[in-house]
């Protein structure tokens, strides 16, 4: 990998998930060279993902790390640069926007596009993690579908 530091982009991208992924395709389709960060979990939480039932395009579902892995070669074909860092730092007081990846290595942004993702809230009990997938869920929206007609 080329190495950047000190270099200024016009479009950085922190968080890898469906949101960064599509922010990186669309500022690379506009010729804005973004470079993404993919931090502590490339991909997000559709990592850990297995069938992706509810979003467009994939009719016969698809499995989380499939999707990212189809959403990641998208935004690279454009021209995004993807790369495992971790951003530890960010003064918004200057302009350009000062960064700092892996603790060591500076670089400059005139966007910042944060796109960290999120976390289930779990409340630490032994039956949730326990029923984790049998009923238990973090996500209504993404397992109502499989409860539909059932007293629960």
């Amino acid at each position: 990998m080329e190495d950047i530091s000190g270099k200024t982009f016009k479009v950085v991208i922190v968080g890898s998930g469906p949101a960064g992924l599509t922010a990186a395709l669309y500022a690379a389709r506009a010729d804005l060279n973004p470079i993404v960060f993919e931090g502590p979990e490339p991909g997000g939480q559709l990592m850990t993902t297995t069938d992706v039932e509810n979003f467009p395009g994939y009719p016969d579902g698809v499995m989380g790390p499939q999707m990212m892995d189809d959403f990641r070669k998208q935004a690279t074909k454009f021209g995004a640069d993807c790369r495992y860092g971790y951003v530890t730092d960010i003064d918004f007081e200057s302009r350009p926007y000062k960064m700092v990846v892996d603790e060591k290595t500076e670089i400059k942004a005139h966007t910042i596009i944060i796109s960290t993702g999120a976390s289930a809230m779990w409340l630490g009990l032994e039956s949730e993690t326990r029923l984790r997938g049998k009923g238990v869920s973090a996500c209504a929206t993404c397992d109502g579908a499989f409860f539909r007609n059932q007293h629960v």
